[in-house]
């Protein structure tokens, strides 16, 4: 069915006992060699990092998304499959998302359970990825997961230790596989791709800041005293906080840092329905709306958005594009 290139990156599918815990040290060979490959399949082995997922930084993660434009660049590369720890899975997907412009599909898998468990999953949802990757096309960038097919985009992280880790909340599910086939029910929505961004000697930082109740805006302001250029503000509800907050958010805004407003319920769209500090007035200042996108993922196009343009109004204008996905479709793919 094709050539699919595996890129190791680490996770609890390449982590094993040290002593104390587990920790991914386990080559993408030696990964590779816990599964079985779908017939006609053959794979060739990127070893990029091994590491456990929260040590991630935007550094690994611009070197995935370059690394995976650079295998890409190989017209003879029928897929990717990425494999990666499960904590910051969300963010890398969608990252490698918002800069996919390729009709071959890119998809991330890895494990709850680390190598050499009896009931381990990371054998079967390498399988079940490199057959997605194989056999599908134009769908952007694939997370593959207990027998399971999401859209990067809007996909994140449901359940710490239970197999089934993924889902979008806000979404139906993509795709199914079982039987030695995938079966897509129907097809991601997904905004224009955004261009290669540029590798910068000093990348910028950016920080969320939750609201609850007493919150006040002493975080978000000490994230501006330390240089974030951006920052995600996770509201309650629809996407609200206070007229304090609305007022950290305007003078943020007005000295050029890029703001974007999401919610820290699970499902559900970001709304401007309240004022007094809701997103009525979080909107009106300047912060940007994220949608159905929660806060790793807001993040991701926050940075995105910095690393495309120089000007404030670019930036805004980048991020809004990212963050604004066609109303989802349940049409066949």
């Amino acid at each position: 069915m094709g050539r699919i290139v595996v890129i190791s990156t680490g996770g609890t599918i390449a982590s094993r006992w040290q002593g104390s815990g587990f920790a991914a040290d386990a080559d993408g060979r030696e990964v590779m060699a816990t599964a079985p490959l779908p017939e006609g399949v053959t794979v060739e082995v990127v070893d990029l990092f091994s590491v456990n997922s929260p040590r991630l930084t935007t550094a690994h993660q611009l070197t995935l998304l370059r690394t995976v434009h650079e295998v890409l660049a190989d017209p003879g590369v029928d897929g990717i499959v990425v494999t990666h720890g499960t904590d910051t899975l969300e963010e890398s997907a969608f990252l490698v998302d918002l800069h996919h412009h390729d009709p071959r599909s890119v998809v991330f898998t890895g494990a709850q359970l680390p190598m050499g468990t009896a009931e381990g999953d990371g054998p079967g949802n390498l399988y079940d990825a490199l057959l997605t990757a194989a056999t599908t096309r134009g769908l952007g960038v694939l997370v593959c997961f207990a027998g399971r097919v999401h859209a990067a985009r809007g996909t994140v992280k449901t359940q710490s230790v239970a197999l089934d880790a993924f889902a979008d909340p806000s979404r139906e599910l993509l795709g199914k596989i079982g039987f030695g086939k995938v079966a897509m029910l129907r097809s991601p929505q997904r905004p224009e791709p955004l261009p290669l961004p540029a590798m910068p000697e000093l990348l910028p930082r950016v920080d969320m800041v939750m609201h609850h109740c007493d919150g006040d805006p002493v975080l978000f302001n000490a994230a501006v005293a330390a240089g974030a250029r951006g920052i995600v503000l996770v509201g309650t509800g629809a996407g609200n906080a206070t007229p304090e907050i609305v007022a950290a958010v305007e003078a943020a805004v007005a000295d050029g840092v890029l703001v974007a407003l999401t919610t820290r319920v699970a499902a559900g769209p970001v709304t401007e329905i309240y004022t007094h500090g809701g997103a009525v007035d979080l909107v009106a200042v300047g912060a940007v709306p994220t949608g159905t996108l929660r806060a790793g993922q807001a993040r991701i196009a926050v940075l995105s958005a910095l690393l495309a343009s120089d000007t404030p109004e670019g930036r805004s204008r980048t991020l809004r594009a990212a963050v604004a996905a066609p109303a989802p479709s349940l049409t066949p793919a």
